[in-house]
């Protein structure tokens, strides 16, 4: 089974009304590979901005979403809101969120469900630190991240992994092409053993960790990276040459 390509670009707290309008409209009149999911995923604030802005075929992502339907939980947004603004797409356990606010992995793995349950798509991140890869421990640590998810959600049709080494998170340093795919293919067996073959080998696992114009092409010829999660590249223009990687 061909998995489509999938590039996701993560805003993370950057942008302005004016500037992601630029960003938008860079996008709306590249000329894109088609054969590429496209989803971005500004601040909460301009989600509706984006995607009322956002030409048709391209879609828009949360940063975050809560697991409950509604309720007294101060600055959370829930999926049934996400859902009556079209923003269909969710980023959730992203190294930031787990380390510098305390998620952890029984919390995204209900609000992955919550998400998947609801119909809304799931990036989901995982990663480990350079200490926990100088320990060897990468491979234990990515897939123990992702059977949280497992021992809650049986249908990952609508989940998207995304790779991301947090010491190669907004440094500079990046994985290298046999780093990526070795972590890549490890992340696919494990899917193959602890979720279903069929989820092996449709589902898309992205690389993310200072991916940029330069190296993006080299990545995108692994057997088993299927994309990319973006992060300072993506508020650039060469965030087009990210998204047509697989055209170099």
């Amino acid at each position: 089974m061909a998995r489509k390509f999938f590039v996701g670009g993560n805003f993370k707290m950057n942008g302005t009304s004016q500037s992601i309008k630029e960003i938008v409209n860079n996008l709306n009149q590249a000329k894109l590979d088609p054969n590429v999911d496209v989803v971005i995923s500004p601040p909460s604030l301009y989600l509706l901005l984006t995607r009322e802005l956002l030409r048709s075929g391209l879609e828009v992502a949360a940063q975050n979403v809560y697991d409950k339907p509604n309720g007294a939980f101060t600055g959370e947004i829930s999926i049934s809101q996400l859902k009556d603004s079209s923003i269909t797409w969710a980023i959730l356990g992203h190294s930031e969120r787990r380390t510098v606010l305390g998620e952890s992995d029984e919390f995204v793995a209900n609000k992955t469900k919550a998400a998947i349950d609801a119909g809304v798509g799931v990036i989901l991140c995982c990663g480990e630190s350079l200490e926990q890869r100088e320990a060897g421990k990468t491979i234990d640590v990515v897939t123990t991240q992702l059977k949280a998810v497992a021992d809650k959600v049986k249908d990952w049709s609508k989940i998207v992994v995304a790779y991301e080494p947090i010491w190669a998170i907004g440094t500079g340093k990046v994985a290298t092409t046999e780093q990526a795919q070795e972590v890549h293919a490890a992340l696919r067996e494990w899917l193959k053993k602890d979720v279903s073959s069929e989820a092996a080998e449709s589902t898309r696992i992205l690389y993310g960790g200072s991916v940029n114009e330069k190296n993006c092409g080299e990545l995108a010829k692994q057997p088993d990276i299927d994309g990319f999660l973006v992060g300072g590249a993506s508020l650039k223009p060469a965030f087009v040459d990210i998204i047509n990687a697989k055209l170099s």
